[in-house]
């Protein structure tokens, strides 16, 4: 067995989600890995990762909405508003979603469904940078 890492750094322009899949299968392809896991994690309170659809663009809008309904800012009982209206609910949003995925690895190619794809779901209402670990473990 072989284990790969790296960091990819994936820019975003306010809240909403951001596909990254190729970015991953690409660094796969690098490494020449042809069966095994990918492991990736997001250093980030306010940032989160998630699978969904990848195919049709209005089920990523409707997710987008109904994160914020499920977390509005400007809630009269939210305490952590240090950075602004955006702050407590960026966190909640990140609680509620993942920050990491595990997804195995077959013929070099993500084992993803047909209509999965890998996002960054950015929970602050200004751009980030933000850095997602990979971790790829390759079976021999």
């Amino acid at each position: 067995m072989n284990w790969f890492k790296d960091a990819l750094e994936i820019s975003t322009r306010g809240k909403g989600l951001y596909p990254f899949t190729e970015s991953v299968e690409a660094r796969i392809r690098e490494w020449d890995v042809q069966e095994g896991m990918c492991y990736l994690y997001v250093q980030h309170t306010s940032a989160s990762l998630v699978i969904s659809e990848s195919y049709d663009p209005s089920a990523k809008m409707d997710l987008e909405v109904f994160m914020e309904k499920l977390a509005p800012e400007n809630q009269p009982w939210h305490r952590h508003t240090l950075e602004g209206a955006d702050d407590s609910p960026s966190h909640m949003r990140a609680m509620l979603t993942q920050t990491s995925l595990t997804i195995p690895v077959d013929a070099s190619r993500l084992n993803l469904g047909t209509w999965q794809g890998i996002y960054l779901f950015e929970h602050r209402s200004r751009g980030h940078r933000r850095k997602v670990l990979i971790r790829c473990l390759a079976v021999d």
